[in-house]
């Protein structure tokens, strides 16, 4: 049967191509020849229309296409008291294309006493017939990527004490998205995926963290951030593998993380990519306790090309061997703009893909 809770038996991660209009209007915005405002009206307009465009096609989770960011990640963490991005040597290695060079470096004390962030899903909540979804990067990737050489010593001379600061900084987030009508929050995490890689695992260990250690600080981060939460607040973890311009970083299956994810996270709901063979088998949803649901994502959001309904539906199957099928739910395995370049395909491709989702959750637990 369908849900009326998130998450949603077809939802999405959250992330939407740029309209053309956004596109100018930010290029323009930041070659100087507009001003903040004359931004904010263009992107108020564009979301209104992908909120409708979302809504119109039947989901019930609806997002702002994360369209007043550049990153899915950086825009978050660089808003955070005692952060700032800064200019690095080098971007982000995807397969084959590198991110623009510039990364969260934290300066001062961790707080967010006052996120912007939350202004974004109060206008989000406004234009919103169905439920809002706020989506931010969890806590680690303040960590993951840069590690100890991105936090300043004389602020935090331990690691023990900032991945303490993290987790209440968070806290601090969640409980004013809570405050301002949030009742769907979802934390995109690269960590966990990336810690399933062996080569990702060879980083780690080269600047002296072991990967089973850091996977149960960064639970016990996310556990620090949602433990005042409102009870009716549903928070869910997307596991990222890496999602730029329609490439990837990290390849494994889940397995080494399964138990530590499923049931010493305390979170609600997990969207998981299974798009393609460098996800893995189904097999760690044996480690998925009751009352907890997996959002599988099977259709990818890296290419146009239309999955078919038939091995979808199959792949569906072979899950529910392994979790019952009223724990599963269905979604593209990312969004489509993690960064506003986007990924490979228009907004035609984008639309029927979220609309097969729908088609193909209908079929599957009723209308």
């Amino acid at each position: 049967m369908q849900r009326t809770t998130p998450p949603f038996r077809a939802d999405h991660v959250g992330s939407i191509l740029r309209t053309e209009p956004l596109k100018k209007a930010r290029a323009e915005f930041f070659a100087g020849k507009i001003d903040r405002a004359a931004l904010a009206v263009v992107e108020d307009a564009e979301i209104r229309k992908i909120v409708a465009q979302q809504e119109a096609i039947g989901l019930e989770s609806i997002t702002d296409g994360e369209f007043r960011r550049s990153w899915w990640h950086y825009d978050f963490l660089g808003a955070l008291d005692g952060v700032e991005l800064v200019s690095v040597d080098t971007g982000i290695h995807f397969t084959g294309v590198t991110t623009k060079a510039e990364a969260p470096r934290v300066v001062g004390k961790l707080g967010s006493k006052a996120h912007p962030h939350i202004e974004h899903f109060k206008f989000l909540k406004s234009v919103a017939k169905k439920t809002p979804k706020q989506a931010i990067p969890s806590p680690s990737m303040l960590h993951y990527r840069g590690g100890r050489k991105l936090i300043n010593m004389g602020v935090y001379p331990t690691m023990e004490e900032f991945y303490s600061d993290l987790g209440l900084a968070y806290r601090q987030a969640v409980a004013g998205f809570a405050d301002a009508g949030c009742r769907y929050l979802q934390l995109d995490d690269c960590s966990f995926a990336y810690l399933c890689d062996p080569e990702q695992r060879k980083m780690l260990e080269a600047r002296g963290e072991h990967w089973e250690t850091q996977a149960q600080i960064y639970a016990d981060m996310i556990n620090s951030a949602v433990a005042e939460k409102p009870a009716d607040m549903c928070i869910s973890i997307h596991v990222c593998r890496g999602n730029f311009r329609s490439t990837f970083i990290a390849s494994g299956g889940y397995e080494p993380i399964a138990d530590v994810l499923f049931n010493k996270v305390n979170a609600n709901a997990y969207f998981l990519e299974w798009d393609n063979d460098r996800s893995g088998g189904f097999e760690p949803l044996r480690f998925l306790p009751k009352g907890k649901q997996v959002v599988v994502g099977l259709i990818t959001s890296k290419t146009g090309e239309l999955e078919s309904r038939d091995s979808v539906l199959r792949r569906l199957d072979e899950a529910s061997k392994f979790a019952p099928i009223d724990q599963l739910c269905l979604s593209p395995q990312c969004g489509f703009a993690s960064t506003e370049e986007g990924n490979t395909l228009n907004e035609e491709q984008q639309w029927k893909k979220l609309q097969f989702v729908i088609d193909i959750s209908r079929e599957v637990w009723g209308k």
